[in-house]
């Protein structure tokens, strides 16, 4: 199992009936099935050819009646109201596509690909509560980094503009180490932009974006 995946699953709470959102290859919904974590899963894709490969790897359960396939955008196909929702590896903007139109579900873990502010923004707006927010990352030398969303549809969130920008978790010291390494490799690389370009607005624009990363590289690194 991937880096990623195991992380992901890592966070996976108990609950009767899942739903993954997006299934692709529906590793995940096995994790699910396998570890008892629930008693039900529906899995979900709007290909085609994505569905079919899970619907491969998750033959038994679903001759089980335990899991079910529905080619479907998001939840909208879905039967029933799930316990528990994995929306992981879309952009951010269709997981709030999605969870503007087929609603907030009881339990959900988000891993936005991009755009994960867009995310933090209209899961606070809604009066969702997230329990967690941090960045985790996957590899060594080339490392990749992944946005996690842990929560529920009500409670309420305090977040302030660092927070909704970075990831609240990030900012406030209680997972600061992955973030850390991202913030510094992205101020590298915006301080060679800015060795390399001329044009008034663009420096601004970095000079601006760079400002922001040192803020919030201190901050986090004052939260430890």
């Amino acid at each position: 199992m991937k880096e990623r995946i195991a992380h992901i699953c890592s966070l996976f709470p108990r609950a009767p009936v899942y739903a993954d959102v997006g299934c692709d290859h529906g590793f995940m919904a096995k994790y699910a099935l396998e570890s008892g974590l629930c008693e039900k899963v529906y899995i979900t894709d709007i290909h085609a050819g994505s569905l079919k490969k899970a619907e491969t790897l998750l033959e038994k359960y679903i001759c089980e009646g335990r899991c079910v396939p529905i080619l479907c955008d998001g939840l909208c196909g879905i039967p029933e109201r799930c316990d528990f929702v994995l929306i992981a590896g879309m952009g951010g903007e269709e997981i709030v596509k999605i969870l503007k139109r087929d609603g907030i579900p009881a339990r959900f873990l988000l891993q936005p690909m991009k755009n994960s502010e867009k995310v933090r923004r209209f899961l606070v707006e809604a009066g969702a509560k997230i329990e967690r927010d941090y960045t985790f990352s996957e590899g060594t030398e080339r490392r990749k980094y992944y946005d996690l969303l842990l929560g529920s549809a009500t409670g309420g969130s305090e977040y302030c503009e660092k927070a909704f920008r970075f990831g609240r978790d990030n900012i406030n010291g209680s997972s600061p180490y992955p973030f850390l390494f991202q913030a510094r490799e992205e101020l590298a690389k915006t301080e060679e932009r800015l060795c390399l370009v001329r044009e008034k607005d663009a420096r601004a624009a970095l000079i601006g974006h760079k400002t922001e990363l040192e803020e919030a590289i201190n901050e986090a690194q004052r939260n430890l």
